[in-house]
This record gives structure tokens, sequence and C-alpha cells, in this order.
């Protein structure tokens, strides 16, 4: 395995962060696997990479099944590589009033959005900690902050993440792995968005400048939390453009 790249593993990598997020860290000399819902949506982006000479592949998981979390790890570990670098980028911003709020409706968002990040975390804790090295990185909201009305599913669910993510980092920063919560508070410049503003009466291309925090700009927060030195990390490091209320 000596002669292998270090692996940095996105699980919820969809089309925007976590398409960044991959360019960023390929740019930086890591072997990159895709873990989503489903691998064929990121075939555009594998072909782009590996044009530009990186090693990138995509693998479909359900995050929320601890089974297949477990397979993906072996699995990249046994085929790729070490994973130096693990991001969870999973979750679904759902808003809904409170009394239309199913109890599974609830449910669904806390179990990908927390459950899920349990569960990747600790996978990786069980390859980082025996080589005393690595890097987590666990995308959180607004929402991880303060419940907003219509959020009570999805704010149980960002808020149960943020602590999860704080205990790993207070229990695995002193065995060398260094686990980053960034939170964006903030919409991010993604077509989902755009159409979110659509769907609104509002028009995209006519909003004020820099307005939205754009998804290169998250790669590189990312990139700075795990590039920093252990003599002095971040855990926590929120994001947000200038113009956005706070």
């Amino acid at each position: 395995m000596t002669d292998k790249k270090q692996v940095a593993l996105l699980v919820g990598a969809g089309d925007a962060i976590g398409a960044a997020v991959a360019r960023r860290f390929a740019q930086g000399g890591y072997a990159i696997c895709i873990a989503r819902r489903d691998a064929e949506k990121s075939a555009g982006l594998v072909e782009e990479l590996r044009a530009q000479g990186h090693d990138v592949h995509a693998r479909s998981i359900d995050a929320r099944n601890e089974e297949e979390v477990q397979r993906l790890f072996q699995t990249v570990e046994d085929e790729m590589g070490p994973i130096a670098v693990c991001l969870f980028n999973a979750g679904s911003n759902v808003q809904k009033p409170l009394l239309e709020t199913t109890g599974k409706l609830f449910f669904k968002a806390w179990e990908l959005a927390c459950y899920a990040g349990f569960l990747v975390g600790r996978e990786a804790a069980k390859h980082m900690v025996p080589r005393g090295a690595g890097t987590m990185l666990f995308t959180g909201a607004t929402a991880s902050m303060r419940g907003g009305s219509g959020f009570a599913a999805f704010s149980a669910a960002k808020f149960g993440l943020r602590a999860v993510a704080q205990a790993m980092a207070r229990e695995l920063g002193p065995k060398n792995i260094h686990v980053v919560h960034l939170l964006i508070d903030a919409g991010v410049d993604s077509e989902a968005i755009h159409e979110r503003m659509r769907s609104r009466g509002l028009d995209p291309a006519a909003r004020q400048p820099d307005s939205l925090t754009t998804t290169t700009s998250i790669a590189e927060a990312y990139w700075f939390a795990h590039a920093q030195k252990r003599d002095g990390w971040t855990h926590e490091l929120d994001l947000r453009p200038a113009a956005e209320k706070w």
C-alpha cells in the first residue's frame, strides 16, 4: 500500500460542494473517491478529473446503511490506498411547517444528516487512529446553530451532526485526527439554490454580487482547515458572504 496515493473519500458528494471539494483535493495531490447515492451522476466529473491526470473513482452508497458504509471504507482502503481525508456532506434541506412534518420525515432528515455522519466518522476513525493521522470534514449549515421556522426536522439533524463532530474532535484530537465542522451560514451558489430562487419569482442573475457563497470558496475553506499545522487547528469555521445578515 505504500506505493498508493493517499485518498480523500467524499461521502454525500453531489454536484455542488462535493464536486468542488473533489476538484480542490485532486489538485492538492489526493486520489479521490466520490461516494453518493447514484455514482453515475458523477460520471462527468470523474471524466473531467481523469482527463487532467487525477486518480478519481465514484461509488454508489446509502450512507445511512451501516454495512454499506463499512464496505465502502474497506474497499477504498484495499483498492485505492489509505484514507487521509474524509468529507461528510450528506443531508437534505427539508423545510416544512411543523403540522406538516411527519414522524417519518423527521426521522429521515435525522438519519441522513446526523446518523449517517456518525457512521462515516466512526469508520474513518477506525482506519485513521491506528495510523495516527487523518482529517475529517463535516458540512454544517445555519440550521446547525439555530432552528428556523419550518426547519424542525432539518435543524434537529444538523444540531445533532454538530454535536457528533464536536465530540469526535475532543476524543480524536489527542490522537492526531483533525475534525473540522464547517458552518455554511449562507445560500450556496448552486443550481439547486438558483432553482429555489426561480420558484419564488426571483432571477438568480439579478442578485447582489457575492450574495451567495461559491462552492469554490467552500472547497478552499476545507483545504485551508485540512492544511493547518497541529499546533493551530480549527474545529469550527463559519463561512458567509459579506452581505449575509447574522
